[in-house]
């Protein structure tokens, strides 16, 4: 992910709006990018360390996942955090309650799984950066496009991932490649990036560009180049790209996303050693398992969303 970015907030905005996505998104971004690790390969492989650590209990006894025998915050309800204001395409007019958009059809399903019938799960505003510092937690567990990172995990608990970032190509509307329906079709673009992403390596492993691709040092950078033609199309994660075409570079579209090693993992925040933690990973794994969890992602971070895949 851009420097400069954190995967939250990535909708079309009022432009009344937009200031304050864009502050609370660097505010989020100067905590979350210095100990996240959605950029470079040695974050990426830092953050599966984290995974791999948190879930390590994954494999509770699946009688003590059951309803009546989970320790929650408020007895008989499922508290769930998140952010205020919440934005397409993770939350649907601002409403985490109503189970429409990624993040919000996401906590509905891990609710369901642990026996929560959607009457029984409660939503509280949690700030993004307060999710992840260290005291007690008004939540028993909290989406919010938060990281997996290991200098959160020293104060928090994460479930098994239930999102795993892809890269995405943004173009400027009026660019011969906004039409591009495979990534073949960008092999002629001349495509930026950011030094030290991950997104220079997916471009040569998936696009296989013919021109070599442009690299600049911050993401101000990047999202220059694409304003003034410098480059024709930028690779970011989804996240990010979400961001730059609603916020930053409103004549601009995301053509597709693709799949590509190195991306950036979301989870389910719990309380440091919540004895939730691992019930929470099954009810996340059991969904990975029967492909709803995909489903609830197509739906909602996928063509609908205005980010078709490509291959």
């Amino acid at each position: 992910m851009l420097s400069m970015l954190t995967s939250r907030r990535l909708a079309v905005l009022p432009l009344s709006l937009v200031a304050l996505v864009a502050a609370l998104l660097l505010a989020a971004c100067g905590s979350s990018k210095s100990d996240s690790g959605s950029g470079s390969a040695a974050d990426t492989s830092a953050s599966a360390s984290a995974t791999s650590a948190t879930t390590a209990n994954a494999s509770a006894d699946a009688n003590a996942c059951t309803k009546d025998s989970l320790s929650l915050v408020n007895d008989g309800k499922l508290t769930v955090g998140t952010d205020q204001p919440a934005y397409p395409p993770y939350f649907e007019d601002n409403r985490p309650s109503n189970g429409r958009g990624f993040e919000s059809a996401v906590a509905f399903a891990i609710a369901r799984q642990l026996g929560f019938a959607p009457t029984d799960v409660s939503w509280i505003v949690e700030p993004f950066n307060s999710s992840y510092a260290p005291g007690p937690r008004r939540f028993d567990f909290d989406v919010n496009e938060i990281s997996i990172t290991p200098a959160r995990a020293r104060h928090v608990d994460f479930s098994a991932p239930y999102y795993t970032a892809p890269q995405a190509i943004v173009v400027l509307k009026r660019s011969p490649s906004a039409n591009a329906t495979s990534l073949s079709a960008l092999a002629s673009t001349q495509i930026g990036v950011q030094i030290g992403t991950t997104s220079l390596d997916a471009v040569n492993a998936r696009i296989h560009p013919s021109k070599t691709p442009k690299v600049f040092d911050d993401s101000n950078d990047v999202v220059r180049a694409l304003k003034q033609g410098q480059v024709d199309a930028v690779v970011v994660d989804l996240p990010t790209a979400f961001y730059i075409t609603s916020a930053q570079v409103t004549d601009a579209k995301i053509v597709g996303q693709f799949d590509a090693p190195g991306g950036d993992q979301w989870g389910a925040l719990l309380a440091h050693n919540s004895k939730l933690t691992s019930c929470v990973s099954r009810a996340v794994n059991a969904l990975q398992s029967s492909g709803e969890l995909k489903r609830i992602q197509d739906q909602w971070m996928g063509a609908a969303a205005g980010a078709p895949t490509l291959q």
